[in-house]
């Protein structure tokens, strides 16, 4: 039989919220193992979106997914959180008051005194283009991320989508790319009125291009895309240029075997109180987006505020004939030594 990892507190997700709430655990003395999806730490964040720029994290005035996801592996080190990376939880059951058993679809399996859920809006696609041919260029010249922003200096771009993160990267790519073009079926947009302002102000100076219509059709040469054709609102057929596509037209998220898991749903999301952060079921907890209560922002600072709630509450359910003080880490010998600070 293969070992059981026993632990006190098993961590689904390993995004930004996933890692903070090693830290807010750490300090209170509670060491948590990590499962996630993805091969690699980051969560979506990192996946979809590494050198997008984040504005709201405080103390920084600016810091990108990939960079923001560094300094948090660094502010963990010293708990030693382990990782189990590219496995999907299967399996999560009650064993009894205390214990829940997980596994996963790689065959492993824990022993968790309490389980945080940290996955993100749960698994997920982007949805794709479903034109002939489209997916012998994928990963190649048809993308639906951005994992490297220098793969396309000097590219001639064409972007499809109107939220934010299409108006992200092509504000974001603008000046590396040869030419850039962007196509959005209508002519209102989802993403931030700031950032649709500034896409204007390009397209009025010269720098790249705007149209409203559909892609019909690719245009390929020797084996390789060369351009996209399109259909305005008009119905008249265009042609656009392109060494690469950048497709965002959104996710599909799935909760997947979480659904499975008997805790209440609301529109794919996890009702939790707001003292806690504990799910309908004792000793499981759900924190960043995939929660849900009244007055809930989808913001990784919301989501850092609630792994800070869950760890005492996690601490009391541990360990409830103990009482919890409130200790300073700028001030406090107990959390020097737990974070390795010399005095």
């Amino acid at each position: 039989m293969d070992k059981v990892i026993e632990t006190d507190a098993l961590i689904v997700g390993a995004g930004p919220c996933g890692l903070f709430q090693v830290f807010e655990l750490g300090l209170l003395d509670i060491r948590a193992h990590v499962v996630d999806t993805m091969p690699a730490i980051g969560g979506q964040c990192v996946e979809l979106y590494p050198d997008k720029p984040i504005y709201d994290i405080p103390a920084y005035p600016v810091i990108n997914a990939r960079e923001l996801v560094e300094r948090l592996l660094e502010q963990i080190e010293p708990f030693e959180p382990q990782y189990h990376l590219g496995q999907e939880v299967r399996e999560l059951s009650r064993e009894d008051e205390k214990w829940f058993r997980v596994a996963t679809a790689a065959g492993t399996r824990f022993r968790a005194r309490a389980v945080i859920i940290a996955a993100g809006v749960g698994s997920f696609q982007p949805r794709r283009m479903r034109l002939k041919g489209a997916d012998r260029f994928e990963g190649t010249q048809i993308h639906y991320r951005v994992r490297d922003s220098a793969d396309f200096d000097g590219a001639r771009l064409v972007v499809l989508g109107g939220g934010d993160s299409a108006l992200d990267w092509v504000l974001a790519l603008n000046e590396k790319a040869a030419g850039l073009t962007l196509i959005h079926r209508r002519a209102e947009y989802r993403a931030q009125p700031a950032s649709v302002a500034k896409m204007h102000e390009l397209c009025e100076a010269g720098k790249m291009q705007a149209h409203q219509g559909q892609v019909v059709g690719l245009i390929e040469n020797g084996g390789r895309l060369t351009g996209v054709e399109f259909q305005d609102l008009r119905g008249e057929r265009h042609t656009v240029e392109a060494d690469q596509l950048l497709i965002f037209w959104g996710l599909s998220p799935k909760l997947g075997p979480i659904a499975e898991w008997g805790l209440n749903l609301e529109k794919n999301q996890i009702p939790v109180s707001t003292e806690t952060f504990e799910t309908n079921i004792e000793g499981i907890y759900a924190v960043g987006d995939i929660n849900t209560y009244p007055g809930k922002k989808k913001l990784i600072l919301s989501g850092f505020h609630e792994a800070a709630l869950a760890a005492f509450a996690i601490r009391h359910r541990l360990y409830p004939e103990e009482k919890i003080r409130l200790q300073y880490t700028t001030t406090s010998s107990v959390m020097h030594e737990r974070l390795g600070v010399k005095d």
